[in-house]
């Protein structure tokens, strides 16, 4: 059988390597070093430079939808929302495709449901805001299909954040 020996190089830095960790566990280092060490610059910070606005999860109707149309009035704020089948989705992030000059501006501030299911960009697509919402009864099966394409793509890319009820239901 080996006995243990101090006297080979190999047992001494293991056992160095012992008492070194051993010290670090019961006797953690408690003070912050005083200059951090870092590739970046003393200005750089992780933190943004202000936390994007709070989303609450809203009953709309098409009256109440209608302002967040990205135009930047006082009641919208700027933001953009549209609705498909009911689900109301935030897709400011998208103001490009959405916004006032977007191809589908159209839609900001109203319920898309059927221009998204006949993939139509008319304003005919459009149910007014002050008439009852579209109930889609007249689609075919292909554009409930696309429809529901569109609403899993909105779920995925954008922050859903209200339900579209009718005008009178609030």
């Amino acid at each position: 059988m080996a006995s243990f020996s101090l006297s080979t190089p190999i047992n001494t830095a293991l056992l160095l390597y012992i008492l070194y960790l051993l010290q670090r566990i019961l006797l953690p280092r408690t003070s912050v070093p005083a200059k951090p060490h870092s590739e970046f610059k003393a200005s750089y910070s992780w933190m943004p430079r202000a936390h994007p606005p709070t989303l609450l999860y809203t009953t709309y109707t098409p009256r109440t939808l209608a302002p967040f149309n990205g135009l930047g009035d006082a009641e919208g704020g700027g933001r953009i929302l549209l609705a498909i089948a009911g689900t109301v989705f935030d897709v400011t992030a998208g103001r490009s495709f959405y916004g006032p000059e977007g191809m589908y501006g159209n839609f900001a501030g109203r319920d898309a449901s059927r221009g998204m299911a006949k993939q139509s960009f008319d304003i005919e697509m459009l149910t007014p805001i002050d008439q009852p919402l579209d109930k889609l009864e007249d689609l075919t099966p292909d554009e409930i299909e696309n429809m529901k394409g569109w609403i899993e793509h909105f779920s995925n890319k954008y922050i859903i954040c209200g339900q579209l009820v009718e005008n009178d239901a609030i």
